[in-house]
């Protein structure tokens, strides 16, 4: 069972297995059809393409940022369409860094599911060492939906990042520094952060070659940034609760279990005027 990240010469050799089932979730968020696109133009063999609004968000709800999280009942039917059922290993990836790919790892983990693993260096790595794609798309699969629903205790509200914060504990934001800080905002109307949370980008759980550092490496680096609180003391956030998920898979690859997502992030937490921002450094 593959349940954090799994290389590219792994999948190659589980590509016809009927146990497996790929998922391709690249995206451009500057271009909402672009993904689909890339998808259309080419991707591994049998892989399935999930839409990060269509699928791994409910674009409905209101008030919870720009990539509210899906109903139970709904994620249950999308899992059902693309063949999944609990004995499923599944295998997602994007474009190359893992951040789109990390946000529907997290729903699969959240609602229960175990075998599901990021390729480590997505669709990047994937050409670069000359695996196969194919324009082909794969045949019907259909199950029916997953019995499962999400486990709520690791989804947190903004009333609860309101008193996790009031009684001490960690809310780390995935987002660059600069927009952290507040220097710059491309995606939403106000600029900054949370008051109380810090920074830890998510580009800092790749090495230089794209793919995740060792566990040992980002073991050492959260054990820093928790400073002697436990994993189930962090709750992650970003944007729009996506690559906040980079985060917590990174920290899952190094044996660090229990933290929290914020689905909502920085664009739920400014949709109430009342809620206190912060610009500069934490």
């Amino acid at each position: 069972m593959f349940s954090t990240l799994i290389d590219c010469e792994t999948l190659l050799q589980h590509l016809d297995d009927p146990a497996w089932i790929v998922l391709d979730a690249r995206v451009n968020l500057a271009d909402r059809a672009a993904g689909e696109a890339m998808y259309r133009r080419g991707h591994i063999p049998g892989a399935r393409y999930a839409d990060l609004e269509r699928d791994l968000s409910d674009m409905r709800v209101q008030g919870e940022g720009r990539h509210p999280w899906p109903r139970d009942d709904d994620f249950a039917r999308t899992l059902g369409a693309w063949g999944i059922t609990p004995g499923t290993q599944v295998v997602v990836y994007d474009a190359e860094q893992g951040m789109f790919a990390a946000r529907a790892w997290w729903l699969l983990r959240t609602f229960g599911h175990q075998s599901i693993a990021v390729l480590d260096g997505g669709f990047a790595r994937w050409n670069a060492l000359g695996c196969p794609e194919t324009q082909e798309l794969p045949g019907v699969r259909a199950a029916a939906p997953y019995p499962a629903t999400f486990d709520r205790s690791l989804l947190f509200s903004h009333d609860d990042v309101i008193a996790h914060l009031a009684h001490g504990g960690l809310l780390v934001d995935a987002r660059a520094a600069e927009r952290f800080r507040g220097d710059v905002e491309p995606l939403d109307r106000k600029a900054g952060h949370v008051l109380g949370a810090v920074n830890r980008p998510f580009a800092r759980n790749l090495a230089g070659d794209g793919r995740f550092k060792s566990p040992q490496e980002l073991f050492a680096e959260f054990a820093v940034l928790l400073s002697g609180r436990t994993p189930s003391d962090l709750v992650s956030m970003c944007g729009s609760g996506v690559t906040a998920t980079h985060n917590l898979l990174a920290m899952a690859h190094a044996g660090l279990v229990g933290a929290k997502l914020y689905p909502g992030s920085w664009s739920g937490w400014i949709s109430d005027d009342a809620r206190p921002v912060a610009t500069g450094d934490a």
